[in-house]
């Protein structure tokens, strides 16, 4: 095989394959060896068909096979022998070729810019750690006992109040008539929260032990029996008991009974519970500031042809008189996008990032856990679309690059309290909310997910290449 290439313009090539007759012939021949022992044609016994009988009655079949198999294998070298990555699939000119003849074409490519990566190892950006304070853990653990009240009998003249619990057995009608579900045992109603039916509690407030209350109530209208809906019934209520809340004592079996060994362990818990809450939010923050930098690095040219993808995907749904109108504006956001993508890539490429299986099961089983009760529906989902499995191992390619760039770029530390992580925060989101529309471009551009369809690497050279069509020579 004979190599030469020719620079065009830029990033453009084209190059020049050259298959002697010999060795096309030679494959052809191995083609033939292969095929002779599955014929079966009347008057030859199996695999002893002659090649000039298989030629006579498969040549142009197995031609049509070789040259493809030829085609696609010494384009992939041509590329890889020559360091090439191609940005999209590669254009085939045939020049010359057929039966008992040299093959000649020329392969047109949009290679992919060379891509300075070592800068990224000078990246500065902030690395937040929230310092919590003891009064911030203790605030939220007095919070957490608040919300798991505990109660203690009162005594039977004691009358029930807003707060008190107390545990009933009632008997319904409606319009003197009992109904399913009329019948109640031992249910329990916290006073003044308002939980069975509406205004049905406040009816209690000052009610004693082995007492008996008649309450009027509306039923709701997502009442099971619909005939019933909007009726008042009547409750007759036997009252069990009455409980006074008690405050509960934050102490070593309190913690126990949330699962920490005792209350120092529990407040070391909360304490990281508290600190995770903005921890994922602030890494957001340290790895857009990452990829504003990235942003700055020079790629000297940008492939048209992906500008040309990127500003497809930008105007996607738009009449095309808008489309007009922003074609600058996505011209400009394409070519960082695809800038930036580069960069994160061939950082991937240099540092051996690959994703497994098993990581993009755990993230599978991650968007499982955030949407419970719908397991079956997010599973289907996946099985059914490659593209979104494509999609999320995007993801997780480029999580695990920012990753890799926060440990060898150069963190600032920070130590900072809650409320300067909120304040923080918060005037991130502010200045997210006041782009306005150009919110989801921003996130577009700041999140260069590579997708398999487009990564830019070597790999993509083993694609098929695009042949255009030309009359032999």
């Amino acid at each position: 095989m004979k190599v030469t290439i020719e620079n065009i313009k830029g990033l453009n090539k084209d190059i020049k394959v050259f298959i002697d007759k010999d060795t096309m012939n030679s494959h052809m021949d191995e083609k033939y060896e292969e095929i002779k022992g599955t014929v079966n044609l009347k008057g030859f016994r199996p695999g002893k068909v002659p090649k000039e009988v298989l030629k006579r009655q498969f040549g142009k079949a197995v031609f049509g096979e070789v040259l493809d198999k030829v085609l696609k294998d010494t384009s992939t070298k041509a590329l890889e022998e020559n360091k090439i990555k191609p940005a999209g699939q590669p254009k085939l000119d045939l020049k010359i070729y057929g039966e008992d003849k040299e093959l000649e074409y020329v392969m047109s490519v949009t290679e992919l810019p060379k891509v300075e990566t070592k800068s990224i190892e000078n990246i500065k950006y902030d690395q937040y750690l929230v310092k919590i304070d003891a009064s911030e853990t203790d605030k939220r653990i007095k919070e957490i006992a608040k919300n798991q009240p505990s109660f203690k009998d009162a005594s039977p003249e004691t009358k029930a109040k807003e707060g008190d619990l107390v545990a009933l057995d009632y008997q319904a009608t409606v319009d003197g008539k009992e109904f399913k579900g009329s019948e109640g045992k031992n249910t329990q109603l916290t006073l003044g929260k308002d939980l069975f039916l509406k205004g049905f509690d406040k009816q209690l407030i000052g009610v004693k032990k082995d007492e008996e209350k008649t309450v009027e109530a509306i039923l709701p209208e997502n009442y099971p029996e619909k005939e019933l809906v909007n009726k008042k019934a009547k409750f007759v209520c036997k009252i069990l008991n009455v409980k006074n809340p008690e405050e509960v004592k934050i102490d070593d079996n309190f913690a126990k009974n949330l699962g920490a060994k005792d209350l120092n362990d529990l407040k070391t818990l909360i304490s990281k519970q508290i600190n995770d809450e903005y921890k994922n939010s602030l890494d957001q923050l340290s790895k857009n500031q990452i990829l504003k930098e990235i942003e700055k690095i020079k790629v000297n040219e940008i492939p048209e042809n992906l500008i040309e993808e990127e500003v497809k995907i930008l105007s996607q749904g738009m009449e095309e008189q808008e489309a007009k109108k922003n074609n600058a504006k996505f011209t400009e956001t394409a070519k960082i996008r695809i800038k930036t993508g580069l960069i994160l890539n061939e950082f991937g490429e240099q540092n051996k990032i690959q994703v497994t299986e098993q990581e993009i099961q755990a993230e599978v089983q991650k968007q499982l856990r955030m949407m419970p009760g719908q397991e079956k529906m997010v599973m289907d989902f996946y099985q059914k679309n490659p593209s979104a499995v494509a999609s999320l191992r995007g993801t997780v390619y480029e999580e695990k690059i920012l990753n890799l760039i926060k440990e060898k770029a150069k963190p600032n530390k920070k130590e900072i309290t809650k409320a300067e992580a909120e304040k923080i925060l918060k005037e991130a989101n502010n200045h997210d909310h006041d782009k306005g529309d150009n919110k989801k471009e921003t996130k577009k551009k700041t999140e260069p997910k590579p997708k398999e369809k487009k990564k830019p690497s070597s790999k993509a050279s083993k694609s098929k290449p695009v042949t255009k069509k030309v009359s032999k020579k």
